[in-house]
């Protein structure tokens, strides 16, 4: 028997994130990698987790994170700028002798990048269940999982045990599986991915993930297979291509992009996600979510600076009426 799988609205309470906070610092020069002196510019607050917490707040969702800092600028940084956005920062420590993870960033010619990370051995890697972690999850309607933070040691454990908590006072639960083929090939790594797909009711996939998260070799075989398991929705972005979701409930919806000028990708697809998942537990039918969160996506690209295009509701209802679209109920 295929399971209930609903998004819990916001009157049960914030959505909620865990994982990594960092700073990113961007070089200036195209090229490869970072064996010359060049000039960068930055910190900008980072971390997929952040980026996508701070675009649900900013959107008009309530919402925390579970994550953990160094006691330096870069933690005061990223602390006062989730705070500003109407984040709740009170499940955030910091860890004294431990640095802000960081990450130095600098494009190729082809535009793919090169990174220089600082995340499992910075303050982030310290992340723990802590009681003003505990007391934040439980009043969360809803968790918001990247699979990106399952790299990070003891994290997966923390995102077990908030899932756990949030299903068992009726919340939902939403999954981003950015993860590497390489996690799921291993026995860990595949039981965690498959533990969070039945758990979860909103997967927001990119490209070949879908394939990854299904173990399938199609998209249509693994859209099968994943409402299949219980999953509620899918939501697939396809970049440059717009988005489309999948349910029983609605059937497939496609929404194409919005043609913008590309300065900095990172964060389009977490900012997405927020504002697909916030409009939804706003009450939202899945065809005006999908277009909001096309604009988030793509309005985020068009600033230099992975939060630096986080947008407001009022925000994106000037950036869809520019474009000449209109959102329908």
């Amino acid at each position: 028997m295929t399971r209930s799988s609903v998004l819990a609205r916001e009157s049960l309470g914030p959505t909620v994130t865990v994982g990594e906070i960092l700073v990113e610092i961007m070089a200036t020069t195209i090229g490869a990698g970072f064996l010359d002196p060049q000039p960068l510019v930055g910190p900008f607050p980072s971390g997929a987790p952040a980026i996508f917490i701070d675009q649900v707040a900013r959107i008009g969702g309530a919402a925390g994170i579970v994550a953990a800092v160094g006691d330096d600028d870069f933690g005061v940084l990223n602390v006062g700028r989730l705070r500003a956005d109407g984040v709740d920062v009170s499940a955030i420590a910091t860890v004294s002798g431990k640095p802000t993870g960081s990450a130095f960033v600098r494009y190729r010619p082809d535009g793919a990048r090169d990174f220089v990370f600082n995340i499992a051995h910075s303050a982030a890697g310290d992340t723990r269940m802590t009681e003003a972690a505990r007391a934040l999850i439980g009043r969360a309607g809803h968790v918001h999982v990247m699979g990106s933070a399952f790299a990070i040691p003891g994290i997966a454990a923390i995102l077990v045990e908030a899932v756990a908590m949030v299903k068992a006072r009726g919340g939902s639960v939403s999954f981003d599986p950015n993860i590497r083929k390489e996690l799921v090939q291993s026995g860990e790594g595949q039981r965690l991915v498959d533990d969070m797909l039945a758990a979860t009711d909103l997967l927001l996939p990119s490209g070949d993930e879908l394939l990854v998260a299904a173990g399938a070799a199609t998209e249509a075989a693994a859209i099968e297979r994943l409402l299949g398991l219980g999953v509620g929705e899918i939501v697939l972005k396809r970049g440059a291509e717009g988005s489309s979701h999948f349910s029983t409930a609605f059937g497939r919806i496609d929404c194409p992009a919005f043609r913008v000028e590309e300065i900095d990708p990172t964060g389009a697809g977490d900012c997405f996600g927020a504002a697909y998942l916030t409009c939804r537990r706003a009450g939202l039918p899945p065809a005006a979510a999908l277009l909001y969160a096309n604009a988030a996506g793509a309005r985020t690209v068009t600033k230099q600076g992975p939060m630096e295009g986080v947008s407001s509701k009022a925000e994106l209802d000037l950036f869809i009426a520019a474009a000449g679209r209109e959102v329908f109920p």
